[in-house]
């Protein structure tokens, strides 16, 4: 099967964790994930890949050995060359976090900080090719960027990866031209019927969103989140507190979804959003600004 990415859209998505055998069991309970560690068998560290009928999702992985960090869902973004993109980066007025290098012989990634301190990772593929399902009950359904300056983004983010902003009246994506010409020549029609839908000029191009954060969180730093696609945002957040997570914002109606926002068990955040066409027309809350 061809590649589902092209250089410039985001492609997985991991969680580091304090405890991954307990991440491993929440997640598992509440999106039905499949988790089978790959690392050799004399690796004290684990990480878990999720799996949907069969199909890469995302995973859980321990933390670095050393001083624990916050859990959190880090972003990878496909790229051609981690190398070539790590100059960019510099160049752009951001920062290599970590240098890009070789993971086995599954790709080569590195972890870079936007100027304003939101951290991402690029993934230039080898043998792990990304995400195999998305857009499905319990898979990524978005990645998304979380900013205190939306400009200043635009111009960092369109210097490394050639995005260019999307105002959707009442939020912000991030656009890569070639990426609708890629998915429509995957699914030929799907710009007409995206259109057919209502949905914005260019959204087949949408490879992320952006979202300002408001000034009255002024301790929520700049930072990328993501979304999972399910279908019933009001079940997962019930089921999310069941299991010992934080439904930090119940579920509420915005544009085209419903949607809920928990932080699991260990701290990381996500939303959880279930596509409702008939929101289309629903105004912006804040609530949907200040996602994970």
């Amino acid at each position: 099967m061809s590649d589902r990415y092209i250089p410039g859209v985001p492609c997985w998505v991991d969680s580091p964790q304090p405890d991954p055998d307990a991440a491993r069991a929440f997640y598992g309970d509440l999106f039905g994930w499949e988790l089978e560690d790959v690392m050799p068998p004399e690796s004290p560290a684990r990480y878990y890949v999720a799996r949907l009928g069969g199909g890469d999702v995302a995973a859980v992985a321990s933390q670095p050995q050393g001083e624990p960090q916050p859990a959190a869902w880090n972003t990878y973004v496909w790229v051609t060359d981690a190398d070539e993109t790590a100059d960019k980066v510099r160049a752009a007025g951001g920062t290599v976090i970590m240098e890009p290098g070789d993971i086995m012989d599954a790709g080569r990634m590195a972890v870079f900080a936007d100027p304003q301190g939101a951290t991402f990772n690029v993934w230039q593929p080898k043998q792990h090719r990304g995400a195999t399902v998305v857009n499905e009950h319990g898979a990524v359904n978005f990645n998304d960027l979380h900013t205190r300056d939306i400009a200043a983004a635009a111009a960092f983010y369109g210097a490394v990866f050639g995005w260019d902003l999307l105002d959707l009246g009442g939020g912000h994506a991030w656009a890569l031209p070639a990426y609708g010409d890629f998915l429509e020549q995957r699914t030929p029609g799907m710009r007409e019927s995206m259109a057919q839908m209502g949905a914005p000029e260019r959204f087949a191009e949408v490879v992320a969103s952006a979202h300002v954060i408001p000034d009255d969180q002024p301790d929520t730093p700049p930072h990328w989140g993501v979304t999972f696609a399910v279908d019933d945002a009001d079940a997962i957040a019930a089921r999310a507190a069941e299991l010992g997570g934080t439904v930090l914002v119940p579920p509420f109606d915005a544009p085209w979804v419903r949607m809920t926002i928990i932080r699991d068990p260990q701290g990381a955040t996500f939303n959880a959003s279930k596509f409702v066409p008939e929101n289309r027309a629903q105004p912006q809350g804040a609530a949907a600004a200040s996602g994970a």
